[in-house]
């Protein structure tokens, strides 16, 4: 499934929803359902710098996708981490790097966040994109 087609169909599951708090509890949900980090991966190295939370992001490259795994210590950043884990994992790094967030803004996520949670948001959305950036660069030297 393209990174499109995995982002449409979040868009669609938070339609479902008319009002914000519904939207909400239903990130809380998704937090609850996240699939957990392997503890050996709860290292320094990475935790995600600029979250209100603690959130680790892991990335394991097979040569030509990445998957992440993702923790937090807050269940609306892990509901955040499962809807970005969903969008971007088990994509190239090449998608990754061409693909947009606009689907975070039209499930009103972007609007509806504290300032803090975008500032995590945002430092999630860049630490997979670096790894994208990273891995590709890999890829290419073979």
């Amino acid at each position: 499934m393209k990174i499109e087609e995995s982002t449409s169909n979040i868009v669609g599951e938070f339609d479902n929803f008319d009002d914000w708090m519904d939207k909400y509890n239903y990130l809380i949900e998704l937090g609850k359902s996240l699939p957990l980090i392997e503890d050996r991966f709860k290292v320094e190295s990475n935790l995600i710098e600029g979250c209100q939370s603690r959130v680790w992001l892991h990335a394991e490259f097979d040569g030509n996708l990445i998957h992440f795994t993702a923790d937090s210590d807050a269940v609306i950043t892990k509901g955040i981490a499962n809807l970005l884990i969903r969008a971007y994992s088990d994509h190239t790094p090449q998608e990754i790097l061409d693909s947009s967030t606009e689907f975070l803004n039209e499930i009103g996520l972007t609007q509806h966040l504290s300032p803090t949670r975008s500032n995590g948001l945002l430092s999630m959305i860049k630490q997979i994109k670096m790894y994208a950036l990273a891995f590709k660069a890999k890829q290419a030297m073979g």
